[in-house]
């Protein structure tokens, strides 16, 4: 029987993309730049491909976060101040939070089964920001963030920290639900726990582990295991 829950945030408790892409229009605008969907498709792709890249340790956090609007930018021929716009972005994001229909419930009914601990590489600021704003506290016993822990997913130091500060943990009664195959389901490996792919926009169909697109699904998951 499971009763330690990992969980990641981004797109598994709150819809990331959403507030992606509000945070980016709210921004461009308050820099006076002219932002429409086809430039804000291109800065998802390259913001995709640089937190991959900081999963892999290619890049650090802080040259991620300008990086994204400097590759922009030159892409685009755009003049604008990239590190203030970065700054800017980063300011705005704890204000942007969207939690996905269901979720304070599902925490609700994993914390009353054991212990929910969440498991996740965005900024300390934003991510605690964004689980008081949501509503999750109440059902979180502990939240572990790679700026905090000093080490990112996927990393066998992340997974190894979050191990060793969980009290009484063993392999066999934890499970980690995540949306990324890259970031949480090679973390669960490296922590030797189960793992659940969170997938409510269908991406990842030909997954053939455990795929959850949607809260009810998951929980289903977790009462056969």
């Amino acid at each position: 029987m499971k009763d330690i829950f990992l969980l990641d945030m981004d797109d598994t408790l709150l819809d990331f993309e959403r507030a992606e892409r509000e945070n980016f229009f709210l921004t461009l605008e308050e820099k006076g730049v002219h932002a429409d969907e086809e430039l804000f498709s291109r800065f998802h792709d390259i913001n995709g491909e640089l937190w991959q890249l900081l999963e892999q340790g290619g890049i650090s956090r802080e040259k991620l976060k300008v990086q994204r609007f400097s590759r922009l930018f030159e892409e685009k021929k755009i003049v604008a101040d990239a590190e203030a716009v970065a700054e800017a972005y980063w300011h705005n994001f704890p204000d942007i939070c969207f939690p996905f229909a269901g979720a304070k419930e599902f925490l609700m009914e994993l914390s009353a089964r054991g212990r929910v601990y969440i498991v996740t590489n965005g900024g300390a600021v934003i991510q605690r920001t964004h689980i008081r704003k949501a509503g999750f506290s109440p059902y979180v016993t502990d939240v572990f963030i790679s700026e905090e822990v000093g080490a990112d997913k996927p990393s066998r130091a992340f997974a190894d920290h979050v191990k060793t500060h969980i009290d009484a943990f063993e392999e066999s009664r934890a499970v980690w639900i995540g949306d990324s195959l890259t970031s949480d389901m090679v973390c669960a490996k490296e922590a030797c726990v189960d793992f659940i792919l969170f997938d409510p926009r269908g991406k990842c169909a030909a997954f053939g582990g455990r795929i959850a697109r949607d809260f009810p699904e998951a929980l289903a998951i977790l009462g056969r295991l």
